[in-house]
């Protein structure tokens, strides 16, 4: 694969206000560094203690963003160092993430989760429990996580009418939040969604950040 081609044809592809996340889990350290010398920083992964290995062994400057389910337990191991995290799917997990961050003097920049697919494996608030969050988030105990928007993934089917009609309900939720409590300031700005096989129809719905790997690195290998 080249990888650099491969990365040049995709921004190339989407409009110049939408980021690539690279998505970077179970690829070698050699594979990421390849990105690395293409000249692209955002990288993603879907493991904490991944993400922790792989940040240790890595130049410094890569923004690393944790896009897998994030277990309340494992928001030590990245706190330190993460630059956003797109999979905040409770309030538990966001109140952990603000007093890690409080221990890292930092404020950890977050996507809230929200669950459009048809598939129950999916993680994510409801559309209902998103706006029951405005009232919460108003409170002094967040004040070291900083919501900069939403993050959905679409259901895993060849229906692309039913991909786009998820993204679409995704972005109108987006859109009315932004003049909500949630957008207490201009940074409520930032819809993660799309992937390697249905990234085009993410942006075409209004999506400001796209996560790909399969189609910069190859499809993986679990040999």
């Amino acid at each position: 694969m080249d990888i650099k081609r491969n990365i040049e044809d995709i921004i190339n592809g989407i409009p110049a206000n939408v980021k690539l996340v690279v998505i970077s889990k179970t690829r070698s350290i050699s594979e990421i560094l390849e990105v690395y010398n293409a000249g692209h920083r955002l990288m993603g992964e879907n493991k904490a203690q991944e993400l922790a290995g792989k940040y240790g062994q890595l130049p410094d400057d890569i923004q690393w963003h944790m896009v897998g389910h994030l277990q309340t337990n494992k928001v030590k191991y990245i706190a330190p160092f993460v630059s956003m995290i797109h999979s905040v799917d409770s309030v538990k997990l966001l109140k952990t993430i603000n007093k890690e961050a409080q221990k890292n003097n930092r404020i950890i920049d977050c996507l809230l989760q929200v669950h459009i697919a048809m598939e129950e494996s999916k993680f994510g608030f409801s559309e209902n429990e998103i706006a029951g969050l405005t009232k919460v988030l108003d409170q002094e105990e967040f004040k070291s996580v900083r919501i900069r928007g939403l993050m959905g993934m679409a259901t895993f089917t060849n229906d692309l009418n039913q991909v786009r009609t998820e993204f679409r309900i995704l972005a109108g939720l987006f859109e009315k939040l932004k003049v909500t409590a949630l957008n207490s300031s201009e940074s409520f700005n930032e819809l993660s969604m799309g992937m390697s096989g249905d990234y085009m129809i993410a942006v075409e719905e209004g999506s400001t950040i796209v996560r790909i790997g399969s189609r910069i690195f190859g499809e993986r290998s679990y040999d």
